[in-house]
């Protein structure tokens, strides 16, 4: 197996038709979509919109009427269909694990097709389980029925990943889940996608969850088409129709906020070195930019210590890990609502942000936070005053 997983690669679909038999008007018509690789792309609407028409037609359980599907440059039609779905991870409501085999079967149904030898195949399941937040001696032998919802869900993401496939569709995944336990798989699902970057097509016409997950929305509209394709806030602040704003539903600002995600927003920049970093340099670093602390990273940008000129005085040579441990770090992906708790409760008035890989990205303040709120605010009243809304 590679040492570090396979990463995800780009799909586009260009003028891609589905009419059924039958059906009157197509279900998916001529649709046009630059899905990028290493990115979570929702496909949002209600029912009947042909998103999951879609969905199936990437990986050939639907075939498309006319159009064509490049998955990393190849055009689907000229791959295998059943060679195409063992390198395209799928995964179901209410995970669809098949009830007599235990979870470790279920896991490798794929590597066992692909020809992979035992040895193998039993450290991936093992390698899965824990990538998931399952403990392998627990639930290795373990039957779905024993499973609660939210953990059956995690086998059936684990089953899609047995193979390392570059795309995984995601098919209204958690729709049968409880609120509290959807919340925490939509984390663990964005967890899992700083680690792997895998490109995941996710549908839903949950608007909080494609809000939340999304690193771009194709909200879709009868007969199956789409109406707008941008990244959350963008859909949030610039809805781009009134059936756009209609479907999102009230509370706009308050979703924003709520739903704005760190990364999103321009974060604080503070001195940093890492660990081979010269003390000398960093010292000087630390007296130019004024704020008297510094952060210290590893060889793979990941946070290990604040430094003040007190921790370094004297010393020579690399800077090494001198100062206090960092303590709180929040995600790139987390909401400002989630990063706020977190300034409140840490050690310290900044906090570093964590991209993919854990690595250092910026930091974050709660000045930055109010300034991304006002900034959030002063973009809505704009919205409003130009479709003629009272402004307050």
């Amino acid at each position: 197996m590679p040492d570090r997983p396979t990463g995800g690669v780009p799909i586009e679909l260009r003028k891609v038709t589905k009419a059924f038999p039958g059906g009157g008007e197509p279900a998916v018509q001529e649709l046009d979509l630059d899905i990028p690789a290493g990115e979570i792309v929702v496909l949002l609407g209600p029912s009947g919109c042909g998103k999951t028409t879609t969905m199936r037609m990437i990986n050939r359980l639907i075939e498309p009427t006319s159009g064509d599907i490049l998955i990393g440059g190849q055009n689907s039609r000229d791959i295998d269909p059943d060679r195409l779905r063992r390198h395209i991870g799928y995964v179901i409501q209410q995970a669809g694990l098949f009830p007599h085999m235990t979870v470790a079967a279920n896991i490798a149904q794929v590597p066992k097709l692909l020809g992979w030898d035992r040895r193998r195949i039993a450290e991936r399941v093992d390698e899965l389980l824990t990538l998931v937040g399952l403990e392998p001696e627990t639930y290795r032998d373990t039957y779905p029925r024993r499973l609660s919802g939210g953990q059956q869900q995690r086998v059936g993401v684990a089953r899609a990943l047995a193979a390392d496939p570059p795309v995984l569709l995601m098919d209204e995944p958690f729709g049968a889940l409880d609120p509290i336990s959807r919340e925490r798989i939509q984390d663990e699902l964005l967890r899992l996608q700083d680690e792997l970057a895998k490109t995941i097509v996710f549908v839903t016409h949950d608007v909080d969850e494609a809000l939340k997950i999304g690193d771009h929305i194709a909200i879709m509209q009868r007969p199956g088409h789409v109406v707008q394709y941008a990244r959350p806030a963008e859909i949030l602040t610039n809805p781009a129709s009134e059936y756009v704003e209609q479907f999102l539903g009230g509370g706009s600002s308050m979703r924003l906020l709520r739903l704005t995600k760190v990364g999103d927003i321009e974060l604080d920049e503070v001195p940093y070195a890492t660990e081979d970093t010269d003390t000398g340099d960093l010292l000087a670093d630390i007296e130019r930019d004024g704020r008297g602390y510094a952060l210290v990273l590893d060889g793979m940008r990941r946070p290990l210590s604040w430094v003040g000129p007190g921790d370094l005085q004297g010393r020579t040579g690399p800077v090494g890990v001198a100062g206090d441990p960092v303590t709180a770090s929040i995600g790139h992906r987390m909401t400002l609502q989630d990063a706020l708790e977190t300034l409140l409760n840490a050690d310290t008035d900044v906090v570093p942000v964590l991209g993919r890989r854990q690595a250092y990205t910026g930091a974050l303040s709660l000045g930055t936070v109010q300034s991304a709120i006002a900034a959030i605010k002063a973009r809505e009243r704009e919205r409003r005053l130009r479709r003629g809304e009272a402004v307050r």
